[in-house]
């Protein structure tokens, strides 16, 4: 692995214009209502988090894509265009899971083309292994609660917005993860043994 790249990690979700209803205030005898028009509408959601393997300094980074209908090999072939201008002349080093989008012949194909990205598949069943997952609880538990939009495009970005904004928020989900971006020094052996 590249020891001077970004470590990203990518995963995919689903949003929708029904507002996830959750509790909150209101004066007393007040009941809040939420309106919305009952719109179906789905959109899949791609989230990345990048870290800098060895400069922390670089912040963290997060990339968004939305689109409508559900991902597959081309859309997220899509989705890596997009990553290679943002992480532009930069080497990435791509987490991501067992989905079969993910490893199917046509993404192999298309990755061994790339000098600027490698892949490493997470484990299965690990959900909690990667920060994006925690981007997906944070966006639709909390910024997206009550929200009652009219376009997915505006739910998403005013989701997304108030975790990008906060640069503690990217490596919140990191360290929740039990993860590092590089590797601890190995412990100094005594000149004894």
């Amino acid at each position: 692995m590249n020891t001077r790249a970004w470590i990203v990690f990518l995963d995919e979700s689903g949003v929708s214009l029904l507002p996830q209803v959750r509790r909150t205030y209101a004066p007393r005898g007040r009941t809040p209502f939420l309106r919305h028009r009952l719109n179906w509408k789905r959109a899949s959601m791609a989230g990345a988090l990048g870290y800098h393997s060895t400069d922390p300094d670089r912040g963290a980074r997060l990339c968004f894509h939305l689109k409508p209908g559900n991902y597959d090999t081309l859309g997220l072939i899509e989705v890596l265009e997009q990553m290679k201008v943002f992480y532009h002349g930069e080497n990435v080093v791509l987490l991501w899971d067992g989905l079969s989008a993910h490893w199917s012949r046509v993404m192999r194909a298309w990755v061994a083309e790339q000098d600027w990205l490698t892949l490493e598949r997470l484990p299965a069943y690990a959900p909690g292994l990667n920060p994006v997952e925690l981007l997906w609880s944070s966006l639709k538990k909390r910024e997206l609660a009550n929200l009652a939009g009219d376009h997915l495009a505006d739910v998403a970005e005013q989701g997304i917005h108030p975790i990008n904004t906060n640069p503690q928020l990217p490596w919140s989900f990191l360290t929740h993860t039990g993860l590092t971006t590089h590797p601890p020094h190995p412990p100094n052996l005594r000149k004894d043994q």
